[in-house]
């Protein structure tokens, strides 16, 4: 499948909270990051499959802050391919390292980060707990965020 990501401008970025919405579903929390860095549109040739977000810890550090693909694109390796094209152009604008935050509770981003090649860092704990409203997923509720790393290597 051919995948290509397409920057999305300020003004446009509030028609794609529904998308942003699959991977965090709290709106204010989303508001609070949905203007700071850089968004895209995940792309095959059917359209837009879903976005990608991406913030600026320092001048070598980037963080994925939000990725979400439409269900009947998931499991397909597009996820992947779409980290791998961010990686490749943070790399190539200078960053170092690739960073990524996800829930206790998440089991199924844990693995696909890890099986994307990146390592646990961290443990924020109770992270959590400053949204809104309760998040449960696979019958555990999510209380800290695990923090996965990736050195952005220059193949």
């Amino acid at each position: 499948m051919n995948l290509t990501l397409h920057l999305v401008v300020q003004q446009e970025r509030e028609k794609y909270l529904p998308l942003l919405l699959l991977a965090d579903e709290s709106k204010e929390m989303v508001r609070e990051y949905i203007g700071e860095g850089d968004m895209y549109t995940i792309n095959s040739e059917r359209g837009i499959v879903g976005i990608i977000q991406v913030t600026f810890l320092s001048s070598k550090v980037v963080e994925l802050k939000n990725m979400a693909l439409l269900e009947g694109y998931r499991g397909k390796g597009i996820g992947r391919k779409a980290i791998e094209n961010i990686e490749k152009l943070y790399k190539g604008k200078g960053y170092d390292e690739l960073i990524v935050g996800t829930a206790n509770s998440s089991i199924d981003n844990i693995a696909f980060y890890q099986k994307a090649g990146f390592r646990m860092s961290e443990i924020r704990k109770d992270f959590f707990l400053s949204y809104p409203e309760p998040i449960v997923e696979n019958g555990i509720q999510a209380f800290d965020m695990i923090v996965f790393r990736k050195r952005l290597s220059s193949s």
